[in-house]
């Protein structure tokens, strides 16, 4: 998707000097279609040294660095939440229960909750579908009782994800105008509606109550001014009014509903929007980050067309970010990027214009294509952060290659957000400890790369979805696969490490013999 344009344009070879060659318009025409095209994935330049990931050979370890996140507001703030300081065991927890010797009665209280959650993670692997064509999205609904998929074969699909135990597809979806592939989709608020994204000028969106029929679609007229365009990230206002998108022509675009009409469109960024997001439930703060990899921070209070200027911004990356996800606190944002990391901000401290000049500088002296080329060695090993970084973590051991890969922080109500997982472009999910950096879970369940995840908001449940053409079900509570590659690899040698997960039945049953 997104790439620098002036890389884009050396690597392709196609731009045009009128005024040197005389080329007709038709040549003109034709070098904007394959440019459109190399953008959007449907045709590659191949050179000497361009060639796929060697699936699955890992990326080198490269150790976080969370220095600055130790002392921090949001360090106190997820041990607090999360239970970390319970030293009893899950056993011990619910002897206390049963006597009534909990400190709040005879129930768990949400920090306990969170605890008990916590040491029984998503481990085991249910698959949910196979499709034909590579899957782009996979969401649940606030409420955790909708999962809809988006795919190349331009469907959605929706599943009633209820019960935990069967998803039951609802409906079958057919994607309007709908350009290489649906990029984005979303919920409303109340579940009722989605709204999608493609290559097309036009946002489209569904009423899934009236059966997702053609009469409920609705077209959503941007009316951009590039002729090849692109919505790559779209998010509903908790309200349900506005649908804030990021675009390939580097402006934020935002409609209002209730006008049926685009009410703004700023000059975001110097190249691709890839990601946009509401820091939390008033919708009046935007995140957005691009491809020239900065992350940008909005106030549509003071925001308007003839003054497009952020709050603040936050350097540090040296490749272009995929994708942003809020903590919901209008405080703490994870972003993820080319460069083969997460990092965590704090909008209260923002970059300094030497700091943003710096990524700049990163940014234009990339010379490889992440689409279909492996990360350079010089991001892969890289230890330090960038002068000037004002980054609170920064998380490394994930791939982010050939898609804009997501990533987001754990659900609230189950971790006490204690946890950052993401898509990996070796065909894993990749689950870090906030605090302390490290893996405590890998997936590994797929052939081929994992773009979207997204963690039930109530269940101990993980949903991937990835260019293995498939959708995958994590739980607590599935059957494990038995060959015994699916599952977690889980770090110990720390104070916060979670427990283990359950041996199978056979193992226990072995090591009891060896006991007697």
């Amino acid at each position: 998707m997104g790439v620098n344009r002036s890389r884009e344009m050396s690597s392709s070879n196609v731009q045009d000097d009128e005024s040197a060659s005389g080329n007709s318009d038709n040549e003109s025409d034709l070098a904007t279609i394959l440019q459109y095209l190399i953008r959007s994935g449907q045709v590659r330049i191949l050179g000497s040294d361009d060639s796929l990931p060697s699936f699955p050979k890992l990326p080198p370890s490269v150790t976080s660095n969370v220095e600055n996140i130790k002392n921090s507001e949001i360090a106190h703030m997820t041990k607090l939440a999360s239970g970390i300081s319970y030293n009893d065991s899950i056993t011990e927890m619910l002897k206390k229960r049963e006597i009534g010797l909990l400190k709040g009665g005879s129930g768990f209280n949400e920090r306990e909750k969170c605890y008990i959650s916590n040491n029984r993670l998503p481990v085991k692997l249910k698959p949910i579908d196979t499709y034909d064509h590579k899957v782009f999205c996979g969401i649940y609904s606030q409420d955790g009782n909708r999962l809809l998929t988006a795919c190349q074969d331009r469907l959605m699909r929706l599943y009633d994800s209820s019960n935990g135990v069967v998803f039951k597809q609802l409906l079958e979806i057919h994607g309007r105008d709908v350009g290489w592939s649906i990029l984005d989709a979303a919920f409303s608020p109340d579940s009722r509606h989605i709204a999608y994204s493609s290559w097309s000028p036009t946002l489209h969106m569904v009423d899934v109550e009236s059966g997702g029929d053609a009469c409920s679609h609705k077209a959503l007229e941007l009316c951009p001014e590039e002729r090849r365009f692109c919505v790559f990230s779209l998010a509903f206002s908790e309200s349900g009014h506005d649908i804030v998108c990021g675009a390939n022509d580097g402006n934020i675009y935002i409609y209002n509903l209730a006008a049926n009409d685009r009410t703004l469109k700023v000059e975001a960024h110097d190249d691709d929007v890839n990601t946009v997001t509401f820091a939390d439930n008033t919708s009046q703060i935007v995140y957005s980050g691009g491809d020239d990899g900065l992350c940008k921070v909005w106030d549509r209070r003071t925001l308007s067309e003839m003054n497009p200027k952020p709050v603040g911004v936050l350097a540090g990356h040296m490749d272009g970010v995929t994708y942003i996800d809020s903590r919901g606190d209008a405080r703490h944002l994870i972003s993820n990027s080319k460069d083969q990391s997460i990092k965590l901000w704090d909008i209260r401290v923002f970059s300094s214009s030497s700091a943003q000049e710096a990524a700049r500088r990163a940014v234009g002296l990339s010379r490889w294509d992440y689409r279909w080329q492996s990360a350079p060695k010089k991001l892969l090993t890289r230890r330090v952060n960038m002068k000037g970084d004002t980054s609170l973590a920064t998380y490394r051991g994930h791939s982010v290659l050939q898609t804009l890969i997501r990533c987001h922080f754990s659900p609230a109500f189950t971790t006490g957000q204690r946890f950052i997982y993401t898509g990996c472009a070796y065909g894993r999910v990749v689950v870090y400890d906030l605090l302390t950096g490290q893996i405590i879970l890998t997936l590994q369940g797929h052939t081929s790369c994992v773009r979207d995840v997204s963690w039930h908001p109530y269940r101990p449940e993980i949903i991937s979805s990835s260019w293995d053409f498939s959708v995958i079900c994590w739980n607590h509570f599935g059957l494990v696969q038995e060959d015994g590659e699916v599952g977690s690899h889980l770090v110990m040698d720390d104070p916060l490490a979670i427990s283990s997960r359950p041996l199978r039945r056979s193992q226990r049953i072995a090591d009891r013999n060896r006991t007697h």
